[in-house]
Order: structure tokens, then sequence, then C-alpha cells
């Protein structure tokens, strides 16, 4: 079973969704559409890593881990500002990706963030973080995984 917490509702209610394991692509569809229906999370701060944390436990953990060498559909995320694109051990990356050449810092995830599959063509990830503040956070917990 795959559970998580969603934010949901107009007054920003916390909601436990469980699917089966193979309801994973339902997760991301029901955490792509939370995402654009809620837009900006209210009351966190942009480049706080706290704030970051709460807003990756809530969009982004269904697809990616914190913990070396913990993949999911995408790869972990530990370590990654300073990482190559493509370079996490033992996870199945695109072509694309791979070939990108990108050392992750601050602007090339914030590129990235913002449209992934437009900044470089060919990669597997599909999911924006359309708002810079909610990008800013979530960029500032990413810098405290090393």
């Amino acid at each position: 079973m795959l559970c998580r917490l969603s934010q949901v509702g107009q007054k920003g209610e916390m909601m436990r969704l469980c699917f089966p394991k193979s309801g994973a692509v339902l997760t991301n569809s029901l955490s792509m559409i939370t995402t654009l229906w809620l837009g900006s999370s209210p009351g966190l701060a942009a480049g706080d890593p706290a704030a970051g944390k709460q807003f990756f436990a809530l969009h982004c953990s269904a697809c990616h881990a914190t913990e070396p060498g913990v993949n999911k559909i995408g790869p972990s995320l530990a370590g990654v500002v300073g990482r190559k694109s493509g370079s996490a051990p033992g996870f199945n990356y695109s072509p694309a990706l791979k070939a990108a050449n990108i050392t992750w810092d601050k602007q090339t995830l914030d590129k990235w963030l913002q449209n992934p599959m437009g900044d470089v063509h060919g990669s597997r990830m599909v999911l924006t973080i359309p708002h810079a503040a909610d990008r800013q956070m979530v960029i500032a917990y990413l810098e405290t995984l090393k």
C-alpha cells in the first residue's frame, strides 16, 4: 500500500491518501493535480529549508527519496546539489539527462524545476513547480541533503 499526506481543500486540510503500489501513476496524477490546484502553498517562506522540506513531502516525495541510494520513480535527491545530471548511482536516467552535463546548483535547479522537459528535451520528469517562491523553498531544502 502506498500512502502519503496531501494538502487538500480550500483551507489546506491534510488528508492521508492510500493506493495499492500499482496505483503509483494515480498518485503522481493526484500530486500534479493538487500542485496545479493549490498553486503556491500559503504560509511557506521562500528560501526556507524547513518550508522546503514540507513542500517536498507534499509534492515531491511520491517520486523522489532523500535517502542516499533510495530510488523511486525518480532518483534519490540526496547530495543532488553539486552533482552532475544523470549521475546518481543505480538510477536509469533518460539518455537526454545523462548527456545534458548539468551541474545542479541554485540556478540550474530553478530552471529545471520550472520546466524540466523544456530545459532538457527528452527528459522523463514531467511535473513542474511553477511558482518561484516554491522552487526556492525546495532548492533550499535540497541544499541541506548532503
